[in-house]
């Protein structure tokens, strides 16, 4: 069961747009959609709390930066005597078509630094994860700078739709479960 979705992305105003920053969008968009109150910081996050069906669910957004997503996604785990089964990370993923959304269990980091600095610090790859898709850029040379960069206007209603899309894969991964809630989350128009 999931009891702790943890958005990823970078802390600070310059970063809150970025390709990079798909996983806070989402916390933040449930965080409005759920009314969800202020967050308290804890196990280097913020986190919010709501009880869903009789369970305490959690939301994080690591303010570790990316790269070090695994100190706080471990400690959050510890604190909330929680499993890496009942984690759902939330994050952009390169080799997705933007807009594009994947919910899977375990498998590699594909490269995305979060992922894999969480991998190493629990020490496994079993736990869940929405993947949203932000494209890639021509060259991989750009990759530092397109992930760290804001959606064009264009991108931006592709997206809002795809946090949209995810924000409700989420909830029904908690109040149905993980298959109907890939079922629908893995469909891509």
């Amino acid at each position: 069961m999931i009891r702790l979705v943890v958005g990823l992305g970078n802390p600070g105003e310059h970063y809150r747009e970025t390709r990079h920053n798909v996983g806070f969008m989402v916390i933040d968009h449930l965080a409005r959609r759920l009314r969800l109150k202020k967050y308290e910081e804890c196990c280097f996050s913020h986190l919010y709390r709501k009880n869903i069906n009789g369970d305490t669910v959690y939301f994080a957004k690591p303010q570790t930066y990316m790269n070090l997503s695994g100190v706080a996604v471990k400690n959050l785990l510890m604190d909330l005597n929680l499993l890496p089964e009942n984690l759902l990370v939330v994050h952009d993923d390169l080799d997705l078509p933007l807009g594009h959304t994947k919910l899977k269990f375990g498998g590699s980091s594909a490269g995305q630094k979060g992922v894999e600095n969480i991998i190493k610090e629990l020490g496994t790859k079993n736990f869940y994860r929405l993947r949203i898709g932000i494209g890639r850029p021509k060259e991989k040379r750009q990759v530092v700078n397109y992930v760290l960069s804001p959606f064009s206007p264009e991108q931006r209603p592709v997206i809002q739709r795809a946090i949209e899309k995810a924000g409700e894969c989420i909830l029904r991964a908690i109040t149905e479960g993980i298959e109907p809630a890939m079922n629908f989350c893995n469909r891509n128009a």
